[in-house]
Order: structure tokens, then sequence, then C-alpha cells
């Protein structure tokens, strides 16, 4: 596993222990008379970091979920085949959020857009789930030319 990886690891699980952490102290603030205003915004944040790198892992790694019941049955020349669609579904379908998010990201770019309580920019936020959905699709684009050259 290449460091570049293991640093993404890392810190997709820092903000979803974040996520978790924000949210536990929120909740027994709650519980004890002092609210932790403003966590649900911090929560969002932690979980699309969270959200954003664990997708950018998966697609490294070939590790999203898979349903195999009916592709282990198929002989190896058909897994092949069945592999490739599945690579480019997933890129129809992660260029096509990349498309709407990138569209709103520009629609919404001069709107100065922040969160009510605590003022967490969600222009930040919309670049970094592009960033990540670009590097998502653009590893599957490598990876169905690296098969077709195959």
């Amino acid at each position: 596993m290449s460091l570049p990886l293991k640093i993404t690891i890392w810190l997709g699980g820092i903000a979803l222990l974040a996520a978790t952490a924000i949210d536990t102290l929120a909740v027994i603030g709650r519980h004890v008379g002092l609210p932790l205003t403003g966590s649900i915004e911090l929560m969002q944040a932690a979980v699309l970091v969270s959200g954003g790198l664990g997708l950018v892992v998966a697609t490294a790694t070939q590790a999203h979920a898979r349903v195999r019941l009916l592709v282990d049955r198929l002989s190896p020349a058909g897994r092949a085949v069945a592999d490739k669609f599945a690579d480019l579904l997933s890129l129809l379908f992660f260029s096509a959020l990349l498309i709407g998010s990138v569209w709103l990201s520009a629609d919404l770019w001069n709107a100065h857009e922040v969160s009510e309580i605590l003022g967490v920019p969600w222009r930040l936020l919309r670049l970094f789930a592009n960033a990540c959905l670009l590097i998502a699709a653009a590893n599957l684009i490598l990876r169905i030319v690296r098969k077709a050259e195959a």
C-alpha cells in the first residue's frame, strides 16, 4: 500500500472519529444542560470529509461493495466483461455526481454560503467533494484504460 493511500485512509478515519466525538459530546452536553452549539454543522463537515476520502480509497483499492451472486457463476471471460461493465457504470455514476456538484458549485459560488450558526463555508466543502469525485472518476478512467490495453 502506497504512502499517499495510507495517509488518505488515516485522514478519513480521523474525520470519522471527529464526527463521532462531536456527536458524543453534543449528546452528553444536551443531557447535562450544556448543549454543543453548531454540532450538526461540524458533523456535516466531518462526515463529508470522511465519506469523500472513503470514496477515493474504495475506488483506488477496488473495494466497493459488489454483489457476487451472479458474477461468480460466470466464466472467466464473462467475469472480465462484468468487471469492465461495472467500472463503466461506476464511472458514469461518479461523472453524473461530479457534473451536478460542479454545477451547484458554479451556480452558488458567489452566494458566499455559510452555515447558520458557526459559519462553516459550504464553498470549500463543495470544492472538497468535487475533488474527491474527480479523483475517483480519474481512477476509474485509468483502470478502464489499463484493462483495455491488457
